[in-house]
């Protein structure tokens, strides 16, 4: 399997994944395509600084809005997440995403195997939008949201840049 993007993190025996699991946490350049198969899409939706994020179905927290892919189709499943987070579609670009690696897989792994990903999208959100949600300074971000599989690719990009990509690119 060719590997798009960069890996910056690799979990070897990752305790949150079946026996000899990985996950590897890999950022997106401009060229890296949506790996497929995408299991979910996040938005890391910033605004001045500060991160949006809305509280877990679990009770668990923080995390970033989220939404899992409706009949295998990544771009109508971001836009739909877009809508019900920000009530509109907003440009995004793919920061990167989660590579789980199940080899063996027992019978209740929830994931497609040997590889499931999870994409993380960005964009910026203007001031005249109000979407639900508690926005979080980046201190504030990194105590809440610091031990999701995904944030090390939100220490990558400075929160303040606005040139986001307008497409998804399929791989």
């Amino acid at each position: 399997m060719s590997t798009p993007g960069r890996v910056i993190v690799s979990h070897r025996d990752a305790n949150w994944l079946p026996r000899g699991g990985r996950a590897d946490v890999v950022l997106a350049d401009g060229d890296t395509a949506v790996p497929d198969p995408t299991c979910l899409v996040r938005l890391f939706a910033t605004r001045d600084g500060r991160v949006l994020t809305v509280a877990r179905a679990d009770g668990g927290g923080h995390d970033l809005p989220t939404l899992a892919i409706d009949g295998g189709d990544v771009e109508a499943t971001l836009r739909t997440l877009l809508v019900r987070t920000l009530g509109t579609v907003r440009p995004a670009s793919m920061l990167g995403y989660v590579r789980n690696v199940v080899a063996d897989p027992p019978d209740d792994y929830p994931w497609p195997s040997p590889y499931a990903h999870f994409v993380v999208w960005r964009c910026h959100v203007p001031a005249d939008l109000d979407p639900a949600g508690a926005w979080l300074e980046r201190t504030d971000a990194e105590t809440h949201l610091g031990t999701r599989h995904w944030w090390p690719l939100a220490a990558q990009r400075p929160w303040l840049d606005r040139g986001m990509g307008t497409g998804v690119r399929r791989s």
